[in-house]
């Protein structure tokens, strides 16, 4: 079983500097190579780039640029290729579908903030000074950065990833581990409902209120996005504004996500099986076509859009799929409940998924 574990690193100045650096000689890697692959396309000969052929180009970008890209891990920069790659399998992908393609786009360094390590011990280590009480996690051309790991890591680590949000720096890893010992049984059966006046009703008329971060919040984004506009573009005190608001955005996510987290455990707590109905966010946030009127040239009919509009800015804001996810999570699905569809007529049960302990 693969678990996944976040930690906030704390670098030193220049460790901030390096790690700055290795995100934009990787955002320069992965655009060049998606110009690489437009260019060859849009020649006569529409020739095709994959991935094998850019991966063997690196040793020679590296010992043509050492001071930029030759610092950083080989095996990190075959993974930024490997993750163009991916986009545009994705990009062929929905066009076969027929959904709206998505053509791979260039990325701009502010934008680029993920770099992936795909072995533990390949260009950085987990745990580097075992002898020092402080956990420290080393990556290639930065040094040892002190991390702050707030709960043991259980398992193996596989992967390492390092992320940029904001100006906070985070390391990623992912652990493989034994499988989960269930739950004791506790014989209780309920069935949930999640909806937008209460984040969530279940059969027993327990009601968990919807604590409506956003809605609380709204007034300091409208002061920041307000700020945010007074600025000139490209100036300094433009570019603390957005922090400011990106700051502000982030809270709200952490509330919706800490929320969901803390009521689906107790769910899988407390009960063998947890049915819940099957949701389309996408759809409940859909804004309805309108409906033009037969009989009147330029007029519309109602079509329901005013009674779907508090529905449509509120879902997502829920965090109902998220609910449901971490719900469903694959760790707590072994140690406790286990997806099964209910066997039955596809009319009555088509809208129900159900999880029960193994």
């Amino acid at each position: 079983m693969i678990r996944a574990y976040k930690f906030v690193m704390r670098p030193t100045v220049r460790q901030d500097q390096a790690l700055r650096e290795m995100l934009r000689d990787h955002c320069s890697l992965y655009n060049g190579a998606l110009q690489e692959r437009r260019d060859a396309y849009r020649h006569v000969s529409k020739t095709t780039v994959r991935y094998g052929q850019q991966s063997a180009q690196l040793k020679e970008i590296r010992a043509f640029d050492p001071q930029r890209q030759g610092r950083w891990s080989f095996s990190s920069q075959q993974a930024t290729l490997r993750r163009l790659d991916k986009a545009f399998a994705a990009f062929f992908r929905r066009i076969k579908a027929g959904d709206t393609p998505g053509y791979p786009r260039f990325r701009g360094v502010a934008r680029f903030d993920t770099v992936d390590f795909p072995k533990d011990g390949d260009g950085c280590r987990w745990d580097s000074t075992p002898h020092d009480p402080v956990t420290r996690v080393r990556f290639q051309g930065v040094g040892h950065v002190r991390v702050h790991q707030h709960r043991p890591v259980a398992g193996k680590v596989k992967t390492v990833s390092l992320k940029r949000e904001g100006k906070r720096w985070y390391v990623i890893l992912t652990a493989d581990q034994a499988q989960p010992e269930p739950l004791r049984a506790t014989g209780s059966v309920v069935g949930i409902d999640l909806g937008i006046a209460n984040f969530l009703v279940d059969s027993n008329g327990r009601f968990v209120d919807n604590p409506r971060h956003g809605r609380k919040a709204a007034a300091k984004l409208e002061d920041a996005q307000q700020a945010l506009s007074r600025c000139k573009r490209g100036s300094k005190r433009r570019r603390k504004a957005v922090e400011t608001v990106a700051r502000l955005h982030r809270k709200v996510r952490r509330q919706r996500l800490d929320h969901a987290h803390k009521t689906a455990h107790a769910l899988v707590a407390e009960h063998d099986f947890i049915a819940h109905e099957d949701l389309k966010i996408r759809n409940m946030s859909k804004t309805p076509a309108p409906k033009p009127d037969p009989g009147q040239p330029g007029a519309f009919l109602p079509n329901g859009a005013a009674s779907k509009a508090a529905a449509a800015s509120s879902a997502p804001a829920l965090a109902v799929s998220r609910m449901v996810a971490i719900t469903c999570h694959p760790l707590r699905a072994a140690a406790t409940k286990r997806a099964q569809p209910r066997p039955g007529r596809p009319s009555r049960q088509a809208g129900r998924r159900h999880h029960r302990r193994p």
